[in-house]
Formats: C-alpha cells, sequence, structure tokens
C-alpha cells in the first residue's frame, strides 16, 4: 500500500488559545488566594473542593482541545479519517462515486451535520474533500492543503473537480 497523501490539522487558531489561556488564568488565580494565601476569593466565595474541582475541568477542557486531531490519509487502498478521540473512517476507492473539492464556508469547527454536502469534519477554514459513496453517502474532510491533495488524487486517477 503506497501512501499518497497525509495531513495532519490540529487547532491552532489564536484567538481559541487565548480564551482557553484566559479561562486557565481564572482558577489559577483563585487558587493561589484562597488555597494558598488563605483568603476566600469574592463575596461568596466557593469551596476549595469545588475550586479545585472547576480548575481541573478547565485545564481537562484545554488538553481535549489540544488533543483533537484530524488525520486525512490518501492511499493507494483507499481514503483514512481520523478525528481524534472522535471517529475513524476507512474508505476503500471501490466504495466512491465521486470526490470534489469544495468551498462550504465556516460552518463552525468540529462534526457539523446536515449540510448540503453531508457531514463536515472540520479544524480550520472552509475548504475540503467532499465524497460521495456509492451507497448514497456524503461527507466533507476538512483540508488546508487543497492543492496538493488534488495532485495526489489525480496520480492514482481519481477524478477530482475543484470548488463547485
Amino acid at each position: 500500500m503506497k501512501i499518497y497523501f497525509i495531513e495532519k490539522q490540529k487547532f491552532t487558531q489564536w484567538w481559541m488559545w487565548v480564551i482557553l489561556i484566559g479561562l486557565a488564568i481564572m482558577p489559577i488565580y483563585g487558587i493561589y488566594e484562597q488555597l494558598i494565601m488563605g483568603n476566600p476569593v469574592g463575596n461568596h466565595p466557593v469551596s476549595n473542593l469545588v475550586m479545585v474541582i472547576t480548575t481541573l475541568f478547565i485545564f481537562g477542557l484545554i488538553y481535549f482541545n489540544w488533543y483533537i486531531t484530524l488525520i486525512t490519509e490518501i492511499n493507494s487502498d483507499g481514503i483514512k479519517m481520523r478525528f481524534i478521540p472522535f471517529l475513524k473512517k476507512d474508505i476503500s476507492w471501490s466504495e466512491v462515486e465521486s470526490a470534489q473539492i469544495v468551498d462550504y464556508g465556516f460552518v463552525g469547527y468540529g462534526i457539523r451535520l446536515g449540510s448540503k454536502y453531508g457531514t463536515i469534519y472540520n479544524i480550520k477554514g472552509g475548504k475540503g474533500l467532499a465524497l460521495k459513496l456509492r451507497n448514497g453517502k456524503r461527507f466533507v474532510i476538512g483540508t488546508q492543503k487543497e492543492t496538493e491533495l488534488i495532485t495526489e488524487l489525480k496520480k492514482i486517477n481519481i477524478p477530482t473537480t475543484s470548488y463547485n
């Protein structure tokens, strides 16, 4: 099995990380003031246990967003898509009816249901590989490397069009 294309995407939007890190500052300050310095935080301070649980939750959320990864692999057998930690799809070329690079616009991040292209798996941007399978299912795998993706699909004789 020859691999023609691999793309690994993670959330790298600066504004999202500013928000997440900003959220982390609040419980760190609370833990410092209330647990270390002994000064209750606010007019109605929460218990130390609630403060620790909140901090762990926020840092868990930060880790979760760092962990999410969209991996697309095009090989001689088909397409492998991993949206870690949610799902994985292995599609053989015999299952693919059509492949098209589309500009679906911004629909949000993550897994988006109900677009005209079917389900969209997106980490960033608004372009992706729209696949229609012989069984009628349709979905889009987001990409930041649409030109390279088209080039590699043509090498293995998968007819692909760009932008509908």
